[in-house]
């Protein structure tokens, strides 16, 4: 609640700081968006285009004027010179007289200014300028005389004293309140960085944990990185709005505003655009851990399967998380070239036909990626499992989008691109199983033998270094088959993965000694050959 509070008065306190500059803002910069949905740039009945700008004084916009693109800027620039002239000369003496008045000439009217006994002519007032406003020239020159009587006075109010005095003390508060503001944001940041190593550090040492723990800790350190960039912005914001308020408040001053609006507008387009690409890429990355968390509860997990299942799903978070990092980035790259005036059509075509080019020239590595990733999402095998693919067998020792690596028995490393894997042989997934078949000889006592077995069978159940590594008690199937070794009776041991192998040689260990010590014989291989001899009827004679 305390945090809730926190930050609900940090924004209402920019809201505070930028909103006089709001208000002045508009009406002195055209350069600012305008979100009022009208649209600086029209079509006159000759269908040829026409844009508006802004006349400055003192930082404010005193009057809109249209003009074709390519000549507004040198009107502009000739018509504030002008303006700054007569302010000079009206400035220059407090007691000077101003007149403003209007002269039809031809099909235009043109605006001229006398400061005592000084006449300039400021302006024509144009079709186009009439246009702007959507009222005829006569109507549009009457409007342009009152803004102009307006914006001098304004001009002459503004650089009073006590206009002056009543402006420092706004300033200072200001500047009083940002300072305070800005310590009580470097405290917050300070205490959302700590939060933010502080769960870093938590989640580095949380690998033994289970999984759906740890991508709960995983969107939490995402939230407090955003968290800790929000605060930044912020106060970046708070500091950018507050000097363009203080620049604002005096006429001497008021310039800056539009400079520094001028010189960062697109840096400032490109900044908001990598900021919401930002923002979007680590929201995404919180959806993916949300995710895979629901699949990840969606198990009943022993610690091994935990282990298997946190390979599983850090593989596939990490090649979303690459593919999601990586739309959003080219995304963020388009629009930032549209925001200044890039036209991203050609672009996209380019693109579309490199794409196509590399796609056909790494056909492989496509194929050996989305087997790979197939691979991982259905949980064939993973690392730790031992496995037989083709004609090879071993080790999984790391596995990858492009490929998988065996370890085999006699130390060989295997490299298998995931493009040629067609059937997988997994001897350790989830569980494993000892599958016994022992040969009793013929003339052996077979229930004796079994009851050994059963002996056998409950010592290792017992035994407390074997027990664990057993997930059920063995199974005697009984006789199996009868066969050139002897009588086969069969047992099933159920273990942990991987853990068959050992426990299949100490069963056959403890088997030996038993049936060595009872007496019964392991039947061995043999084969009995009968040879008759036949009498001809020569040798009856």
């Amino acid at each position: 609640m305390k945090r809730k509070y926190i930050w609900l008065g940090s924004l209402m306190a920019l809201l505070l700081v930028l909103l006089p500059f709001k208000q002045s803002a508009q009406a002195q910069f055209p350069l600012l968006p305008n979100f009022s949905g009208n649209s600086s740039i029209f079509m006159s009945p000759a269908t040829e285009k026409v844009i508006s700008g802004c006349i400055h004084l003192d930082g404010r916009c005193v009057l809109e004027v249209g003009a074709n693109e390519s000549d507004l800027s040198a009107r502009i620039t000739e018509i504030e010179q002008r303006l700054e002239n007569i302010t000079g000369y009206y400035l220059q003496n407090p007691s000077a007289d101003v007149d403003v008045r209007q002269e039809a000439v031809g099909q235009l009217v043109d605006i001229y200014v006398a400061v005592d006994q000084r006449e300039i002519r400021l302006l024509s007032v144009t079709s186009q300028d009439a246009n702007l406003k959507g009222m005829t020239i006569q109507r549009r020159a009457e409007q342009v005389i009152l803004e102009i009587k307006n914006a001098l006075q304004q001009a002459k109010r503004e650089r009073e004293q006590e206009y002056l005095i009543a402006q420092a003390k706004k300033g200072a508060i200001a500047l009083l309140f940002l300072v305070a503001l800005t310590i009580a944001l470097y405290a917050l940041e300070r205490r959302f960085h700590q939060e933010k190593k502080s769960l870093q550090t938590t989640l580095d040492s949380s690998s033994e944990q289970a999984i759906s723990t740890q991508l709960t800790q995983n969107q939490r350190q995402q939230l407090a990185e955003i968290k800790y960039r929000l605060i930044q912005i912020f106060r970046f914001a708070v500091w950018l709005g507050g000097s363009l308020y203080l620049v604002g408040l005096f006429p001497y001053t008021r310039f800056l505003q539009g400079l520094i609006i001028n010189i960062f507008r697109v840096p400032f387009r490109l900044f908001i655009v990598g900021l919401g690409t930002y923002f979007l890429t680590r929201f995404s990355f919180i959806l993916i851990d949300k995710f895979n968390g629901a699949l990840a509860n969606n198990y009943l997990l022993t610690p091994e399967a935990n282990l298997r299942l946190q390979l599983r799903i850090s593989t596939i978070s990490s090649v979303a998380k690459s593919i999601i990092a990586v739309s959003w980035t080219v995304v963020g790259v388009l629009v930032g070239l549209s925001v200044i005036g890039i036209n991203i059509g050609p672009l996209l075509a380019g693109a579309g036909l490199i794409g196509v080019a590399i796609s056909l020239a790494s056909q492989n590595l496509i194929r050996d990626a989305i087997n790979g990733f197939f691979i991982i999402l259905e949980d064939q095998y993973a690392v730790g499992d031992v496995v037989g693919i083709a004609d090879a067998t071993g080790f999984v020792e790391a596995i990858n989008l492009r490929i998988t690596q065996l370890r085999d028995t006699e130390g060989r490393l295997i490299t298998i691109p995931n493009s040629e894997i067609r059937t997988v042989t997994n001897y350790t997934s989830n569980w494993s199983q000892v599958d016994l078949k022992i040969p009793i000889a013929y003339h052996a006592d077979v229930e004796k033998a079994m009851r050994i077995i059963e002996e056998i069978s409950d010592s290792m159940m017992r035994d407390r270094a074997w027990k664990k590594e057993i997930l059920e008690a063995p199974v005697l199937l009984g006789v199996d088959e009868f066969s050139h070794q002897g009588i086969m009776i069969r047992v099933w041991i159920k273990t942990k993965p991987l853990q068959q192998w050992p426990i299949g040689r100490e069963y056959r260990r403890r088997l030996k000694i038993a049936l060595d010590q009872a007496g019964i014989d392991l039947a061995l291989p043999h084969q009995k050959i009968w040879l008759s001899q036949e009498s001809s009827p020569s040798d009856d004679q």
